[in-house]
């Protein structure tokens, strides 16, 4: 996928940059079980319609794909890319060979059509979007949906062009360092994909003018400073020596409120020291 720049015929396309989307596929009939519509709040309550959620409203109507992130094991081949409005990054449609079913998964970077998935506890041979456990994996390779436990969906990296990087491997854990360069350590237990997630040059996108992140559904976003007193503790030209408040009068700044992250315990060397 490449970046385009389109003609700019008015202002607000002078600087916009977009994705072309050349090589994805627009046929969307083969797999529509589980598509549906997803009810959105927009940042309102349902009982009195008050804004609970600032800056969020408004957007084009978008329908829900669901991902299949769990990590049973499968073996399938991939059918097409496809878009998802609902994420940054390209998801890919997959035929399941031993359930003669059809599922969704997250897109790997440089993963065409016609390429073999899978999805196993015990791999000798690990290629480019396969998924097994971490101590199948060589240290120094890039992974990407790391599920913390064995059990669990994948949480982590699964954002456009993220990818985390196995820095140390030993028996019972290993050290991953995320996209945000924080190195956790987690179970040699734990699954991984290998490889990048699709969709890197996500971060050059240029909207180019406000209408583009009314379509997302994002509202414009009000300083305090400029409203009234009822409206925000800023308002009213009441900010000079004063500390930075949230419009509940709670403190925002310098990590008043920061909630310290719990470490991420090892069940399975604790059970194996037990």
């Amino acid at each position: 996928m490449n970046l385009q720049k389109s003609h700019p015929i008015t202002n607000g396309t002078r600087h916009q940059l977009n994705i072309s989307k050349n090589l994805l596929s627009k046929n969307n009939r083969i797999f529509r079980s589980n598509i549906k519509g997803l009810s959105r709040s927009l940042g309102r309550s349902s009982k009195t319609g008050h804004i609970t959620v600032w800056h969020k409203g408004g957007g084009v109507k978008r329908i829900f794909r669901k991902i299949y992130l769990s990590n049973d094991g499968y073996n399938s081949i991939v059918l097409m890319n496809l878009y998802d409005p609902f994420r940054s990054s390209f998801i890919t449609l997959n035929f399941d060979l031993d359930r003669c079913s059809f599922f969704r998964t997250l897109s790997i970077n440089t993963l065409s059509p016609g390429t073999l998935m899978c999805c196993n506890i015990e791999m000798k041979d690990v290629m480019l979007g396969y998924k097994t456990k971490i101590k199948n994996i060589p240290t120094g390779s890039s992974i990407s949906s790391l599920s913390i436990k064995n059990k669990e969906k994948s949480q982590y990296i699964r954002s456009a062009g993220t990818f985390g990087v196995i820095v140390q491997k030993g028996y019972f854990t290993a050290k991953i360092r995320l996209p945000s360069n924080k190195i956790i350590e987690v179970s040699t237990e734990s699954f991984a994909t290998v490889g990048v997630i699709s969709n890197p040059q996500h971060k050059f996108v240029c909207l180019g003018k406000a209408g583009r992140n009314r379509l997302l559904g994002k509202r414009p976003t009000t300083r305090g400073i400029a409203m009234n007193p009822c409206d925000h503790p800023h308002g009213g030209r009441t900010n000079g020596g004063k500390p930075s408040v949230t419009p509940w009068a709670l403190p925002t700044k310098a990590g008043y409120y920061k909630k310290k992250r719990k470490k991420i315990k090892n069940d399975y060397y604790f059970e194996k020291c037990t």
